[in-house]
């Protein structure tokens, strides 16, 4: 027998709204488990967005509930976009992946050997320690947070190991300033947030900011608001930016399509880096590149400020969940795939 078109898509919107409840459910239950403040979320299926919605609140002071249009900090999911900028660059011919930065930065010696292609994949063996201990309420120019870099010891050769680096992106960021004739965040506006309709931009406390979140540390089971960073050190490359979970549901639809990046560009950052002895490591240019139950993931995590975050693309499903939220040390991986085992079972872990 065959199903008319009106019956097939009367079946459809219960089974979208059967998700969408169960994702509700989901999320109110990880907001009360996790103390979280503030969730926002958004479902990308086939292509399209099939659910939006924020839970809690954006601002605990005000009693501001969370919106599809609530801004959240990027924290590390920001280094897909200075990934994007790099591979616009070599696009461009300004820039090549296996370029020594020796040849467009002023270095120390012992990163003579460090390629554009080896901070990209966090292979370059530089440090976080300089990140780590670095007084977050002082100003610092590039050349200052560069000396600072550059004045540690490599953790290994380049392409030897992986081991994630904030510094390394930091450095990217200065090859972007330098190589695009202007900040790297003003290229990312216009090469790709403008374009591509999202509201996402450099961070910065002193501005007004419509719908921005406090972001919050949870201090003996009390909120308490997040400390202040110098505004230098909220502009740097390494995830330093304001979004909201609509500006990654355009951004993941736009990376299904052939603009911006080039389809060689895209299966360059997804592909897994090989290292210097053969063997490879599940990170590509800002995305770790990972396998679950048979199914492929493409996704990224951040931290900062009082904010968690996560995208995390399921390639082979036509599925992606993002999840933000203002909680500093929430377990928001948690969040993103109890979301995604309610489209997909074999997803949950």
């Amino acid at each position: 027998m065959r199903i008319g078109f009106p019956l097939m898509a009367a079946a459809y919107l219960c089974l979208g709204t059967a998700h969408a409840d169960r994702v509700d459910k989901v999320v109110r239950q990880e907001l009360k488990a996790q103390s979280i403040p503030g969730i926002g979320i958004a479902i990308i299926r086939d292509g399209r967005i099939v659910k939006e919605q924020g839970y809690g609140l954006a601002n605990i002071e005000h009693g501001v509930p969370v919106t599809p249009a609530t801004v959240f900090q990027s924290g590390s999911i920001g280094k897909q976009f200075t990934a994007a900028l790099v591979m616009l660059l070599v696009e461009d011919g300004k820039l090549g992946l296996d370029d020594l930065i020796s040849t467009h930065l002023s270095v120390p010696p012992h990163w003579g050997k460090i390629t554009v292609r080896h901070l990209l994949t966090h292979t370059a063996g530089i440090s976080d320690e300089p990140v780590d201990h670095i007084d977050l309420h002082r100003d610092y120019s590039d050349e200052q947070l560069l000396q600072l870099a550059g004045a540690v010891p490599l953790l290994s050769e380049p392409g030897e190991k992986w081991s994630y680096s904030n510094s390394g992106y930091q450095v990217l960021g200065f090859l972007c300033n330098k190589l695009g004739g202007s900040h790297y965040a003003e290229q990312l506006q216009t090469r790709l947030f403008k374009p591509l309709g999202m509201a996402t931009r450099l961070i910065s406390e002193r501005d007004i900011v419509p719908h921005r979140a406090a972001g919050y540390d949870i201090v003996e089971g009390a909120a308490k608001n997040q400390d202040w960073v110098s505004p230098t050190l909220n502009a740097t490359a390494d995830g330093s930016l304001y979004l909201t979970a609509r500006d990654l549901a355009r951004w993941d639809i736009a990376l299904n399509g052939d603009k911006p990046l080039s389809a060689a560009s895209k299966q360059a950052g997804w592909t897994p880096v090989k290292l210097n002895d053969g063997s490879s490591a599940p990170y590509g240019f800002a995305w770790s590149v990972l396998e679950l139950k048979g199914h492929r993931v493409v996704e990224h995590d951040g931290a900062w400020q009082g904010f968690t975050t996560q995208i995390s693309r399921f390639p082979d499903d036509k599925l992606t969940v993002i999840v933000l939220t203002n909680r500093s040390d929430a377990d928001v991986a948690k969040i993103v795939y109890r979301i995604a085992a309610v489209y997909v079972p074999g997803l949950g872990r």
